[in-house]
Protein backbone atom coordinates (compact mmCIF):
# COMPACT_ATOMS: atom_id res chain seq x y z
CA UNK A 1 0.00 0.00 0.00
CA UNK A 2 1.51 3.41 -1.02
CA UNK A 3 2.72 6.03 2.17
CA UNK A 4 0.10 7.97 1.12
CA UNK A 5 -3.08 5.90 1.95
CA UNK A 6 -1.20 5.05 5.13
CA UNK A 7 -0.69 8.58 6.43
CA UNK A 8 -4.30 9.28 5.91
CA UNK A 9 -4.94 6.68 8.79
CA UNK A 10 -5.28 7.81 12.33
CA UNK A 11 -2.50 5.83 14.57
CA UNK A 12 -5.20 3.29 16.44
CA UNK A 13 -5.16 -0.87 16.11
CA UNK A 14 -8.89 -1.31 15.94
CA UNK A 15 -11.27 0.88 14.08
CA UNK A 16 -15.45 0.34 13.96
CA UNK A 17 -17.29 0.22 10.84
CA UNK A 18 -18.69 4.40 11.23
CA UNK A 19 -14.80 5.22 11.41
CA UNK A 20 -13.63 3.26 8.05
CA UNK A 21 -16.89 4.99 6.53
CA UNK A 22 -15.80 8.35 7.54
CA UNK A 23 -12.04 7.81 6.55
CA UNK A 24 -13.31 6.28 3.26
CA UNK A 25 -16.21 8.37 2.77
CA UNK A 26 -18.76 5.62 2.08
CA UNK A 27 -21.69 4.49 3.95
CA UNK A 28 -21.61 1.52 5.57
CA UNK A 29 -23.70 -1.12 3.45
CA UNK A 30 -21.04 -0.48 0.82
CA UNK A 31 -17.88 -2.14 3.01
CA UNK A 32 -20.30 -5.42 4.23
CA UNK A 33 -20.93 -5.71 0.16
CA UNK A 34 -17.13 -5.35 -0.30
CA UNK A 35 -16.39 -7.76 2.34
CA UNK A 36 -18.66 -10.51 0.25
CA UNK A 37 -16.57 -9.90 -2.76
CA UNK A 38 -13.34 -9.32 -1.82
CA UNK A 39 -11.45 -12.43 -0.27
CA UNK A 40 -8.85 -10.22 1.25
CA UNK A 41 -11.00 -8.00 3.30
CA UNK A 42 -11.87 -9.80 6.29
CA UNK A 43 -12.37 -7.77 9.54
CA UNK A 44 -12.57 -9.17 12.54
CA UNK A 45 -15.71 -9.66 14.48
CA UNK A 46 -15.79 -8.66 18.67
CA UNK A 47 -17.98 -11.32 20.98
CA UNK A 48 -21.11 -8.27 20.10
CA UNK A 49 -20.66 -9.22 16.39
CA UNK A 50 -19.12 -5.71 15.36
CA UNK A 51 -16.75 -5.40 12.53
CA UNK A 52 -13.61 -4.38 13.91
CA UNK A 53 -11.41 -3.31 11.48
CA UNK A 54 -7.19 -3.72 12.04
CA UNK A 55 -5.03 -0.95 10.02
CA UNK A 56 -4.66 -3.94 7.25
CA UNK A 57 -7.78 -3.75 6.50
CA UNK A 58 -8.65 -0.01 6.54
CA UNK A 59 -5.52 -0.07 4.18
CA UNK A 60 -7.41 -2.76 1.97
CA UNK A 61 -10.56 -1.14 2.30
CA UNK A 62 -8.60 2.70 0.81
CA UNK A 63 -6.96 0.16 -2.13
CA UNK A 64 -10.20 -1.17 -3.16
CA UNK A 65 -11.92 2.33 -3.05
CA UNK A 66 -9.14 4.12 -5.13
CA UNK A 67 -9.63 1.03 -7.64
CA UNK A 68 -13.21 1.38 -8.14
CA UNK A 69 -13.75 4.77 -7.36
CA UNK A 70 -10.64 6.59 -8.68
CA UNK A 71 -9.12 4.02 -11.52
CA UNK A 72 -12.89 3.15 -12.34
CA UNK A 73 -12.06 -0.68 -12.07
CA UNK A 74 -15.17 -3.17 -12.02
CA UNK A 75 -15.72 -5.06 -9.14
CA UNK A 76 -14.27 -8.15 -11.15
CA UNK A 77 -11.04 -5.87 -12.60
CA UNK A 78 -9.98 -4.87 -9.15
CA UNK A 79 -10.61 -8.24 -7.23
CA UNK A 80 -8.16 -9.47 -10.29
CA UNK A 81 -5.65 -6.23 -9.68
CA UNK A 82 -5.80 -7.01 -5.89
CA UNK A 83 -4.84 -10.50 -6.31
CA UNK A 84 -1.84 -9.56 -8.89
CA UNK A 85 -0.58 -7.08 -6.39
CA UNK A 86 -0.53 -9.62 -3.32
CA UNK A 87 1.17 -12.31 -5.12
CA UNK A 88 3.77 -9.76 -6.39
CA UNK A 89 4.32 -8.66 -2.92
CA UNK A 90 4.57 -11.99 -1.42
CA UNK A 91 6.79 -12.82 -4.51
CA UNK A 92 8.93 -10.16 -3.37
CA UNK A 93 10.04 -11.66 -0.11
CA UNK A 94 11.39 -15.41 -0.49
CA UNK A 95 12.69 -15.19 3.33
CA UNK A 96 12.25 -18.63 3.99
CA UNK A 97 13.81 -19.83 0.98
CA UNK A 98 16.98 -17.95 1.97
CA UNK A 99 16.85 -19.23 5.56
CA UNK A 100 16.59 -22.90 4.30
CA UNK A 101 19.82 -22.32 1.71
CA UNK A 102 21.54 -20.71 5.21
CA UNK A 103 21.11 -23.98 6.71
CA UNK A 104 23.88 -26.66 7.15
CA UNK A 105 23.70 -29.39 4.48
CA UNK A 106 23.30 -32.35 7.01
CA UNK A 107 20.44 -30.40 8.50
CA UNK A 108 18.89 -29.23 5.36
CA UNK A 109 18.31 -33.25 4.75
CA UNK A 110 17.17 -33.63 8.00
CA UNK A 111 14.65 -31.16 7.06
CA UNK A 112 13.87 -32.19 3.84
CA UNK A 113 13.29 -35.61 4.84
CA UNK A 114 10.82 -34.69 7.32
CA UNK A 115 7.06 -35.63 5.65
CA UNK A 116 5.17 -31.98 5.02
CA UNK A 117 2.68 -30.67 7.82
CA UNK A 118 0.99 -27.98 5.28
CA UNK A 119 -0.11 -30.10 1.29
CA UNK A 120 0.75 -27.90 -1.19
CA UNK A 121 -1.67 -24.99 -2.08
CA UNK A 122 -1.83 -24.36 -6.47
CA UNK A 123 -4.89 -21.73 -7.02
CA UNK A 124 -4.06 -18.01 -5.83
CA UNK A 125 -7.12 -17.98 -4.70
CA UNK A 126 -6.47 -20.93 -2.24
CA UNK A 127 -3.27 -19.34 -0.97
CA UNK A 128 -4.91 -15.72 -0.19
CA UNK A 129 -7.84 -17.40 1.93
CA UNK A 130 -5.04 -19.18 3.44
CA UNK A 131 -2.86 -15.64 3.78
CA UNK A 132 -5.72 -14.13 5.67
CA UNK A 133 -6.79 -17.17 7.82
CA UNK A 134 -2.83 -17.25 9.06
CA UNK A 135 -3.35 -13.40 9.29
CA UNK A 136 -6.60 -13.54 11.65
CA UNK A 137 -4.89 -16.14 13.60
CA UNK A 138 -1.71 -14.44 14.05
CA UNK A 139 -4.34 -11.08 15.22
CA UNK A 140 -6.28 -13.05 17.19
CA UNK A 141 -3.45 -14.69 19.15
CA UNK A 142 -2.13 -11.38 19.66
CA UNK A 143 -5.18 -10.29 21.12
CA UNK A 144 -5.62 -13.45 23.52
CA UNK A 145 -2.33 -12.72 24.80
CA UNK A 146 -2.66 -9.41 25.49
CA UNK A 147 -6.34 -9.38 27.01
CA UNK A 148 -4.83 -8.95 31.13
CA UNK A 149 -8.93 -10.35 31.62
CA UNK A 150 -7.40 -13.68 30.74
CA UNK A 151 -5.53 -15.47 33.45
CA UNK A 152 -2.99 -18.20 32.72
Amino acid sequence: MGTEISARIPDKLFFRIGEVCELIRVQPHVLRYWETEFPMLAPQKNPSGQRIYRRKDVEMVMRIRELLYDEKFTIAGAKKRLMEETRSATRAKPAADVRAQELPPEARAAKDSQPQAVPQVSSPESRLAIKVLKQNLDDLLTLLKSDASIKN
